[in-house]
């Protein structure tokens, strides 16, 4: 389904202030309401290499392959729908090209990214996330964190040996447990959820959440709720305010109207009676 004039997206990285290149990645598909931010990690431009073959291989593939989900229809046992199962797939398949891009060629020897991906279809989000780029939800005036942060900080805080407040301000806090590209296989986190009227998704690099607390982001994003270019432009320009030490992308997604999902005639039929 197209969803031009459903949803809203806007995306921008930087390479903020302190960083010689931006390894950072952002890619967006409107018509198939597909966003995807990857923050690459590896030695000179490798990072920048493994965000962009993760967030190519994500808008590629999932495009070509989601008109075919269209009239495909979900199990009563599954757990996920089709979308969310064709995007863990293809998480999965970008974790292999970054992998055995790495090791054919050497100069690329130990690269990765985290990678965050939302898709939106019949009033429904999937998210898959790696790493600990992350997405919220501002729903009401609330500010929610939708990820969890796959760092060795995250599980210390889940183990109670910090709380959320001790964790921000530790030097260990960006050590990520896992990652794109490090190991022949990765697990991916997927979730579904449903999708209201004048919902806004803020994915973002750790170059934003790192440098900006999460009540200036909601107060920014409230202001600028009907602007999300503004908004945008701020989430950085605040990043970059508070010292820019690392690059910072953003993508937010407003939900405009309704977007079910058109059903083939055979569901029309069979709901008709």
């Amino acid at each position: 389904m197209d969803l031009t004039g459903k949803i809203e997206i806007v995306g921008r990285s930087h390479t903020g202030l302190k960083r010689s290149h931006n390894e950072d990645c952002i890619g967006t598909d409107l018509t198939a309401g597909l966003v995807a931010l990857a923050d690459g990690m590896g030695g000179y431009k490798a990072g920048e290499v493994a965000s962009a073959l993760a967030i190519n291989t994500l808008v590629v593939d999932i495009t070509d392959r989601l008109p075919a989900l269209e009239n495909e229809e979900e199990e009563e046992d599954d757990e996920f729908s089709p979308e969310s199962q064709l995007a863990r797939e293809i998480v999965e398949k970008s974790n292999d090209i970054i992998y055995q891009t790495a090791l054919a060629q050497p100069q690329y020897k130990g690269m990765g990214t985290t990678l965050v991906m939302a898709l939106f279809y019949d009033n429904r989000v999937t998210v898959a996330h790696v790493g600990d780029s992350r997405m919220y939800r501002f729903r009401g005036g609330t500010l929610e964190q939708i990820t969890v942060d796959h760092t060795l900080m995250q599980e210390l805080i889940e183990r109670g040996f910090y709380t959320p407040e001790e964790a921000r301000n530790s030097m260990n806090k960006n050590l990520v447990t896992r990652a794109l590209g490090i190991d022949p296989d990765v697990q991916v986190d997927v979730q579904e959820d449903l999708v209201l009227k004048n919902d806004i998704f803020l994915l973002c690099s750790d170059g934003l959440n790192d440098m900006v607390e999460d009540e200036e982001i909601r107060l920014t994003i409230k202001e600028n709720a009907d602007n999300l270019e503004e908004a945008a432009k701020k989430l950085i320009q605040q990043a970059n305010d508070n010292g820019g030490n690392d690059n910072v992308s953003v993508i937010l997604v407003k939900s405009l109207e309704s977007f079910p999902a058109r059903k083939s005639w055979i569901r029309k039929f069979v709901d008709w009676f």
